[in-house]
């Protein structure tokens, strides 16, 4: 643990608060149609379609679309199973790319970024598209130090290709890396290959109904609370 160099971040998710920002634009659209639907429950549908499209892609051939596209093509079949037919075209990019891009991230992370940051190398490491990574960290002020998306490696989490890629850019040993997510299945692919691996609890990631894999894995190196709990576990190997 001594020996870590960088931490490499999930986004969507860890950081990221999609399913506000989901149920949110959800309603603000429906209720202007006067639909009325769980949208906490659509919301939560809409990530978890999105992100089955994304995992492992690139395993058998190259990518075919990104996150964005996953997030439109998810929502078009969402609003035809719902009935949702007066959800135009605008609302479509409403929901699909103007709120994912414009996502807040959880109030716990800005002020511990740029502490983690005086003694590690700490980037953004994501299936999330380039774009939205870009303009989420404009959003919220975020200064990574790089971004690796799986769009431009080309080879999609939980493949381990995706995490040899970035460590081998930052020119570390697997071990030299972290990876800090709030999801097992990233944090045990990671480990998979030899990095370390912190589990940060986001209890509220799924709203209401709570995540999926709410219990860390015991074999993680760290489990941490918050943010706040993670800064100072990390600071007992400086």
């Amino acid at each position: 643990m001594n020996n870590i160099k960088a931490l490499t971040f999930d986004t969507g998710g860890t950081i990221l608060d999609w399913h506000s920002g989901f149920r949110e634009a959800l309603k603000t659209v429906g209720e202007k149609y006067n639909y009325q639907k769980d949208w906490a429950f659509l919301s939560n549908e809409l990530r978890r379609r999105s992100l089955n499209a994304m995992l492992n892609l690139g395993e058998n051939e190259p990518p075919r679309y990104n996150f964005d596209d996953a997030h439109r093509f998810v929502l078009e079949e969402l609003i035809e199973e719902n009935n949702l037919t007066n959800f135009t075209q605008e609302d479509i990019r409403y929901i699909a790319y103007e709120t994912v891009h414009n996502l807040k991230c959880w109030e716990d992370f800005p002020d511990i970024l740029p502490k983690l940051k005086k003694n590690f190398i700490v980037c953004s490491f994501t299936i999330l598209s380039y774009r939205i990574i870009i303009d989420t960290a404009r959003k919220n002020s975020l200064s990574w130090d790089a971004v690796f998306s799986c769009e431009g490696i080309k080879k999609y989490k939980l493949l381990p290709e995706a995490y040899d890629t970035v460590r081998t850019h930052l020119q570390i040993q697997p071990e030299q890396c972290m990876m800090v997510a709030c999801h097992n299945f990233d944090l045990d692919a990671a480990k998979r290959v030899g990095f370390k691996t912190a589990f940060v609890k986001r209890p509220d990631e799924w709203g209401e109904q709570g995540p999926p894999d709410p219990i860390p894995n015991p074999k993680h190196d760290l489990i941490a609370e918050d943010f706040p709990d993670l800064l100072i576990k990390m600071e007992r190997f400086l």
